[in-house]
């Protein structure tokens, strides 16, 4: 698989490099978008990892030129920019995925991964189903039962792994201690009931979460929970 990597400040394109490498990644590293732009027009890329702010052509202007030349391989974007506006940009030009800098190159590895893997089921169309479940470096195997965590397998009790693919298939919507108590447990919710929030205190736990800024189990309070 080659990737391109486009950033100017050397040190986060030679962290990347040594991430992918590790991965057995072929690897194209450019420091200014011209010679970049020059890889991308001679050579067959599988993704390609774009700073948006890089000298006079930005990320965006080199998605756009990829896509307009009809070139389908997942570009990520890679920038310290965190607006919602900019996110929006990027993913409305073409982009697959968006990560801000500082970012754990562990987590940029998993969505390099993540998204080479939907490339390449889309365009073998193999028999083979795949049901898994990505999200952001966690990934959800409903048939085997299974979670992962930047390729990390985590340990969840049956209970623990039913909450977590349940929200998963929510993705975006928020649900109730309620309606998570009566999906998992298959019993009847009583208000004063706070086993779901046990158990989700327990998954954030083992998700080396944050508590105070969960990345993926987020509180929407006096509502319930959601993974966005």
């Amino acid at each position: 698989m080659k990737i391109l990597v486009l950033d100017d400040e050397k040190e986060i394109a030679d962290l990347v490099e040594v991430y992918l490498k590790n991965e057995n990644y072929e690897v194209y590293k450019y420091y200014t978008p011209e010679e970049a732009i020059e890889c991308i027009n001679t050579t067959k890329l599988d993704l390609a990892i774009l700073d948006i702010m890089v000298g006079k052509t930005s990320g965006f202007e080199i998605c756009q030129m990829i896509r307009k030349q009809n070139l389908t391989f997942p570009i990520i974007l890679l920038t310290a920019k965190i607006e919602d506006k900019d996110k929006i940009t990027g993913l409305t030009i073409g982009a697959d995925d968006y990560i801000t800098k500082p970012f754990n190159p562990l987590e940029l590895v998993a969505r390099v991964k993540s998204a080479i893997r939907r490339y390449t089921k889309y365009n073998d169309r193999s028999e083979e189903e795949n049901n898994q479940i990505e999200i952001n470096g966690l990934t959800i195997d409903p048939e085997k039962h299974k979670c992962w965590l930047y390729e990390e397998e985590i340990e969840f009790t049956p209970i623990e792994f039913e909450l977590v693919l349940y929200l998963a298939k929510k993705r975006g919507k928020v649900v109730s201690s309620e309606e998570l108590f009566k999906q998992v447990w298959k019993e009847k919710y009583l208000d004063n009931n706070n086993t779901v929030m046990v158990h989700i205190r327990r998954i954030r736990e083992k998700l080396k979460e944050d508590t105070k800024r969960p990345k993926f189990i987020k509180t929407v309070w006096g509502v319930g929970y959601k993974i966005e």
